[in-house]
């Protein structure tokens, strides 16, 4: 099965989209904002927000390690680009969800920010994906 030529191109598809600037552009910019989501407590000072703090810091690992994983294997892995746009969406309401009353400005901006371009990378990831294969299908 592995030596379809649909898989084959799928793979080869792949390789092209890894390879371009904005794909490792967009890698690049994803790792660089899940450490950011992971230690904004810190660097913002919000850690006392325990619930909040604990969010950031797992979600953000989580979401860097997904997105680093498109680099080295994108063809197994670019699936895994709908759980980072979740991850992004959830970091954005995760000040009201997790904190509930308890709302600080910076804790609200710090999130709503990193969170909405985490979802942002993540799509992009998505589109980079099925960017091709649609003009490839329609020949």
């Amino acid at each position: 099965m592995e030596h379809h030529p649909d898989i084959l191109a799928l793979r080869e598809h792949a390789e092209r989209v890894t390879s371009t600037t904005a794909g490792q552009g967009t890698e690049a910019l994803a790792i660089c904002a899940g450490l950011f989501l992971a230690i904004s407590p810190w660097v913002v000072g919000f850690s006392g927000f325990s619930g909040l703090t604990i969010s950031n810091l797992v979600l953000g690992i989580a979401y860097a390690v997904l997105m680093a994983g498109y680099g080295s294997a994108f063809g197994r892995t670019h699936a895994r680009a709908w759980a980072c746009v979740a991850i992004g969406a959830w970091t954005v309401i995760a000040p009201w969800a997790v904190n509930g009353g308890a709302h600080v400005r910076r804790t609200i901006l710090t999130n709503v920010i990193t969170g909405g371009l985490m979802t942002c990378l993540a799509l992009a990831a998505v589109g980079m994906a099925f960017a091709g294969m649609t003009a490839r299908h329609s020949r």
